[in-house]
């Protein structure tokens, strides 16, 4: 937030990082500016949070813009000293920043709980009095630390060097003195930990960053705008406001600049984008050789179904293949009507393997489910066949289930009293079958009013 603070009112920002962790999150966060330089050095090798590499030097327009030190165990104070100042001199000059943060990270001295350098606190504030040189307007920032004594000694010893006030070995006492046992000074001294950091790595490492830097533009401009008193959309009523008049101005347009800067993809998602032609405008492109996302469910489609312009042609043969035929009247009653031809057609051989079907109605899944596991040893035999054509079944009736083999015996029972099995006719006045639907339907229709009154009354409670 202090950088994009800064970059209100500056062009340029310079970020430096002495944590012994690798500045991962503001480096990404500027990756594709060259409006922010961020410097790091950090241990790398094994390492939380393993970035930070040499060749991570940013992409796009902010190319060559992340600088990366990485730095091997136990690095002392002259060899720090002499990667620090050329490094950041060379920034300077070929950078040209107009402000400064420095991330000041206490975990980089010697005897860190999690650190493994080897800095004394004189060291670690030489990089802070190595900044201050340069006379810019600095934000000097905390960081890791995880030995608390070490950590305020050398924040305390910082702290003095930014207003200008030489502070002194000993402490003062007071009511944390015990802490600071047993030498109770202002220092924090160097172990013998060895330095795995060699003269030939070290320069080879700076060389390449030095090299790194000369590839960038001098001192990238940027135009300027005035900057607001008051910024626009820091608040949730603001944000919320502006979101309004933006649907005002763009009544018709599905994105606008606004949504497409608020609209974050989610990793993972089951398809697509749908938005292609708006990444591109917006210059987002698919990386060549990025993975594939997951594919969504339509597109795991049967190739053998029956596709919809086929539906009204295929109704007739799918249902007297399952033993219902139907007549033209019975599908103009469903709103189908095709053809005259009302005669079924029958199919010799094995039978077909659609789903049972009557009046156009879909069968209950469970019906389904149960014929899949049926149980051949309890197959129902086909006492009923018929030489000549069957009478029509009445779409109002409950489904049909032809007597086959492979339906087990309490499937049929399952469908109710009122099930037909084939070859079974229905009474020789129509009008009499389609009183007797009307009435199923009615009843039908009490019963799921009655259910949805349970479920209302339920919910209130």
């Amino acid at each position: 937030m202090g950088i994009l603070e800064l970059l209100r009112y500056n062009q340029r920002v310079l970020y430096i990082d002495i944590d012994v962790h690798h500045g991962d999150g503001v480096e990404e966060a500027f990756y594709t500016t060259d409006r922010v330089m961020t410097v790091s050095f950090h241990k790398y090798g094994e390492y939380f949070p393993g970035t930070g590499e040499l060749r991570d030097i940013g992409v796009g327009q902010g190319k060559n813009y992340s600088v990366n030190f990485p730095l091997r165990d136990g690095i002392d104070d002259a060899s720090y000293k002499n990667i620090f100042e050329p490094v950041i001199k060379s920034v300077m000059e070929y950078y040209r920043p107009e402000a400064i943060v420095l991330q000041c990270g206490g975990d980089s001295l010697s005897g860190d709980r999690l650190g493994c350098f080897n800095l004394t606190m004189n060291g670690h504030a030489n990089c802070v009095s190595f900044v201050k040189s340069f006379n810019m307007p600095v934000l000097v920032l905390g960081g890791g630390g995880y030995t608390m004594r070490n950590v305020s000694r050398t924040w305390a010893y910082e702290t003095g060097l930014l207003v200008g006030q030489q502070m002194g070995g000993e402490l003062p006492f007071n009511d944390y003195y015990e802490y600071y046992a047993p030498d109770y000074e202002l220092n924090v001294r160097a172990s013998n930990m060895d330095n795995a950091n060699t003269p030939e790595y070290l320069e080879k490492i700076k060389v390449q960053v030095i090299e790194n830097l000369k590839r960038t533009t001098f001192a990238p401009s940027v135009q300027m705008t005035d900057v607001p008193r008051d910024p626009e959309g820091m608040n949730d009523e603001a944000d919320a406001e502006l979101d309004d008049a933006d649907e005002d101005d763009n009544p018709d347009a599905r994105y606008t600049k606004r949504r497409w800067d608020k609209y974050v993809e989610k990793d993972g998602e089951l398809s697509d984008s749908e938005d292609e032609d708006e990444s591109e405008v917006n210059g987002v492109r698919r990386h060549p050789n990025a993975p594939k996302r997951r594919r969504n469910m339509m597109d795991y489609q049967n190739a053998n179904a029956v596709t919809d312009d086929n539906m009204a042609s295929g109704l007739s043969r799918n249902g007297s293949a399952n033993g219902v035929s139907h007549t033209a009247s019975d599908v103009e009653r469903n709103g189908m009507a095709h053809s005259d031809e009302s005669e079924a057609e029958t199919f010799d051989g094995v039978p077909d393997e659609s789903p049972l079907s009557s009046g156009g109605r879909d069968p209950d899944p469970d019906d389904d489910e149960d014929v899949d596991m049926a149980d051949e040893s309890t197959a129902v035999p086909n006492p009923l066949t018929t030489d000549g054509p069957q009478e029509a079944t009445p779409p109002d009736s409950p489904p049909t289930v032809a007597a086959n083999p492979s339906v087990s015996a309490h499937v049929v029972g399952g469908l109710g009293d009122d099930a037909m099995d084939e070859g079974d006719t229905l009474d020789d006045d129509p009008e009499l079958a389609k009183g007797e639907g009307e009435n199923e339907r009615e009843h039908e229709d009490i019963t799921a009013e009655k259910a949805t009154e349970n479920i209302e009354r339920s919910e209130e409670q």
